[in-house]
Parts: C-alpha cells; structure tokens; sequence
C-alpha cells in the first residue's frame, strides 16, 4: 500500500512510502479488538470501591429483642443487613480488574486497528519534524494544517522529542507517543492518526515479529 508523504503544512512533498499490507491491510479481527481495549480499560480501573459488612459497622452487639414473642422475625444485632444502617450484604471489595492477553492476539489487535484506520484513510504519512522550542501555537498550526484542529489525533513519533511532545500536553484532544507506546486503544480512539516517517520502521519492527 503506497501512501503519499506530507509535509508540516500538510502539502504533498511528492514521495511516497510504501505501508506493509500484513499491518495496514489485512482483514480485522474484531474480536481481537474487543479484548485488546476490555484490557486496556479494564487495566485503568482503580478497583479500589469498598462497602462496609456487618462486621465493619460501629454499633452495639446487644441483641435488640427477645427472641421469642415478638411476631416478627428474630433479630441478633442492629448491624444487620436488614436494618437502615446495617452493613451490606456481599459488598464490593478492593480487587484488580486486570487480566492477562496473549502478545500474539494484542500484536493482532494493533495490525487490525491500524488496517481499520488505514481502510476508513484515517492515516497520515508525514515526514519527520521538529520545534525550535516547546510552543503550543506551533502544534497548533500543525493541526490546523491536518483539518484536526477540534478534533482527536493521534502522533506517533519514532522516538522521543521533547519539544513535540510539550508543544501537545495543553492541547486536549491531541495524544504524542513512540511507536514503541502505540496501543490498539489510542489508535481506535482518535479521527486521525497521524504517522511520521521516522516512526515506520518501528512499527513494522514491532508488529512483524
């Protein structure tokens, strides 16, 4: 699949690369998907929700009534699920949500999520660039440039820079990261994904194995 490469303006230099069709072109595997981001926010959970049981209520353990006679049911503590402000009854406890994912089926998620992009032409080659400074008016010109000023775009770097990546962080709908960081999330989770070609070869080095 050969993609035109575009400049920071967001014209035509008049090269072109060549995307690998066993990333960006296969079929999806939906489910595979599915799995890969019920993982990723299943991972994010802080799972750390508690209720309070009966035996976690402060109150007294005297037994209230009688046990016979009353002509209604017996009761042993006011700390009975039973009452108003009594404990609960299988409450949610501290727990991790995480679960483990084969690497083979998350690599199969990320080529699909890429080949879902690539297909809907959601994907964007543009050649490697950099700011003289950390400066969000210039990042902000570079969006305006891909039409995704007000909407989610995703940068993918070939590696790190510094002055990017903090040109970025005030800007709220845009996301900077490495090959190395690319997720099947981030990439379904945006209008945009916008590819520099120095970040290439590392997807296909990661994604090939």
């Amino acid at each position: 699949m050969k993609v035109a490469v575009l400049d920071i303006t967001g014209k035509d230099t008049g090269r072109q690369v060549e995307l690998s069709d066993a990333i960006f072109g296969l079929e999806p595997n939906k489910h595979a998907i599915y799995l890969d981001v019920k993982q990723h926010l299943a991972n994010k959970r802080q799972g750390t929700h508690k209720a309070k049981e009966r035996a976690e209520i402060a109150g007294s353990t005297r037994k209230i009534k009688k046990q016979k006679g009353t002509g209604t049911a017996r009761a042993g503590s006011i700390k009975s699920p039973v009452f108003r402000g009594g404990g609960r009854v299988f409450g949610p406890r501290p727990r991790s949500y995480s679960f483990k994912l084969n690497k083979n089926l998350k690599r199969l998620a990320r080529k699909s999520a890429l080949s879902t992009q690539a297909k809907d032409q959601n994907i964007v080659v543009v050649e490697d660039f950099n700011f003289a400074a950390p400066k969000t008016k210039d990042f902000l010109t570079v969006l305006k440039a891909f039409g995704v000023a007000d909407k989610k775009s995703l940068f993918v770097l070939g590696a790190a820079n510094n002055n990017v990546y903090l040109s970025a962080r005030n800007v709220q709908k845009a996301n900077v990261i490495t090959s190395s960081e690319l997720s099947t999330y981030k990439v379904l989770n945006t209008s945009k994904v916008i590819l520099l070609e120095g970040a290439l070869e590392g997807i296909e080095s990661n994604l090939s194995k």
